[in-house]
């Protein structure tokens, strides 16, 4: 499912969102050389699973100098045409040769990397004082529209291990999962104590944007169009019923931790 997302590229760049720029900020501020002095714009990053550079070229416009990994060719040449270099690999297998930098990222993407390789192997390729940052959204939409995808999804494809779940997860469940990423940082040793840091805002969905955004997610990008049609009919419907459009209340998660040694 890792390298499903690039099936559509465009769509993905395109209806996926950003990260706050807070955040951005935030990461750059605190790492840098002795113990987090702080490099700012003149930070050099690393992109764990890139995808598109949606995050990246966030850092980018704050003037820093990215480096993208990705899996997935396709996600790769995308993001290289949008001016962002990508080295195709995993994580895991990708060969640093001798490279540093201060400020290593995972933007929606530390779940596909093995826990018990990620941590250590950004270690290995940050600077003193750089930071390792794993952040990503929490898409929890209002209950109509959950509770219709969900009844869709598991009428469509009934086996799948996405179908049965609850309607909305709780933002505790996410909030688990970050700590768990920051267990796993910490077990890695070197690093000063995880931090968790939390970002929350609203944006306005139109059906179309919506409708837009979820092929992009994890359980929809492998099914056959007409199973696909269905759902979305279903979720549009569920939308329709509200007006045509509705606030989504986001939250951004983040685990991060400076490197100490």
């Amino acid at each position: 499912m890792a390298e499903s997302f690039g099936a559509d590229a465009c769509r993905y760049d395109e209806a996926r969102p950003a990260y706050p720029d807070a955040l951005v900020e935030r990461i750059l501020a605190g790492a840098g050389a002795g113990a987090g002095a702080g490099v700012g714009a003149a930070a050099d990053v690393l992109d764990i699973g890139c995808g598109t550079g949606i995050a990246a070229r966030q850092f980018q416009a704050a003037g820093c100098a990215v480096l993208g990994v990705d899996p997935d060719v396709r996600m790769a040449e995308f993001a290289q045409g949008r001016g962002l270099p990508v080295e195709v690999g995993t994580f895991e297998a990708w060969d640093p040769a001798g490279r540093t930098f201060d400020v290593v990222i995972a933007a929606q993407s530390w779940h596909w990397v093995d826990p018990a390789v990620g941590a250590a192997k950004a270690a290995r390729v940050l600077r003193p004082g750089g930071r390792l940052a794993v952040f990503g959204h929490v898409y929890e939409p209002p209950e109509p529209i959950a509770e219709a995808f969900a009844a869709a999804y598991l009428r469509a494809v009934p086996d799948s291990p996405f179908a049965g779940q609850p309607a909305r997860r709780p933002i505790e469940a996410y909030e688990a999962a970050y700590a768990a990423f920051g267990d796993g940082i910490a077990a890695a040793g070197g690093f000063a104590a995880p931090e968790q840091w939390r970002f929350d805002w609203e944006r306005t969905y139109t059906r179309d944007q919506w409708l837009n955004l979820l092929p992009t997610t994890g359980g929809l990008t492998g099914l056959a169009p007409a199973v696909l049609a269905g759902i979305l009919a279903a979720v549009g419907a569920a939308i329709d019923s509200l007006g045509g459009c509705f606030t989504l209340e986001h939250t951004t998660l983040a685990t991060t931790a400076l490197w100490a040694t």
